[in-house]
């Protein structure tokens, strides 16, 4: 999942749904795993699919018209329970931003600690986006890390997007926590070595 970011041109996956919790996104009954493998089969698996296993059509997952790495999401996305599994099922199923007008604080870092961006635009934006792809299922968003904007490519509207200096320097060079310290192992050491 360790993969660095930079800029994301891709086509959208619309879920115009407010309050989406973390038990819609990855249900209990799935918490059962300790790796982050596998999860995405089952994300929103009550939506996707009937009680007998069978995909729903309107769902949009499950809608060939959509397709891309971009998830955009209604308002106050990842609220509910802490669960880590939740952004690991996005994460899986291929997942690398999350668009929405707010997120729940923790679902929000567990996203950043698992290499998908939550992209944090105005209401009048999202609401443009859905518009845009309602009218275009191929309507197309450029994410820029570095520049820290987003663009609906087809009206060319921008808004730009606050994310943490360090997780935005991790998102860059696919590093996570240990993997950012170890790649500063030499001046943690020349640090030590300098004060004890």
């Amino acid at each position: 999942m360790n993969r660095k970011f930079d800029i994301v041109q891709s086509r959208c996956v619309p879920l115009p749904i407010e309050n989406i919790d973390t038990d819609q996104i990855i249900p209990a009954r799935f918490l059962k795993a300790t790796s982050r493998e596998g999860f995405g089969e089952n994300l929103f698996r009550d939506w996707r699919f009937d009680a007998d296993n069978n995909p729903i059509a309107d769902f949009p997952l499950n809608n060939p018209a959509y397709s891309g790495c971009v998830l955009v999401a209604g308002k106050n996305f990842g609220c509910g329970s802490s669960r880590e599994h939740a952004a690991w099922a996005i994460a899986d199923y291929g997942f690398r931003v999350v668009i929405s007008s707010f997120f729940a604080d923790i679902h929000k870092n567990n996203e950043l600690n698992n290499f998908v961006l939550p992209v944090v635009v105005t209401q009048d934006f999202l609401t443009e986006l859905f518009d845009t792809i309602d009218a275009d299922p191929l309507a197309e968003v450029k994410v820029d890390l570095p520049g820290q904007t987003l663009t609906n490519l087809v009206t060319g509207r921008s808004e730009s997007f606050d994310i943490n200096p360090y997780k935005k320097q991790c998102l860059m060079e696919g590093l996570d926590d240990i993997g950012y310290l170890l790649a500063h192992k030499g001046d943690i050491e020349a640090w030590e070595s300098k004060n004890r």
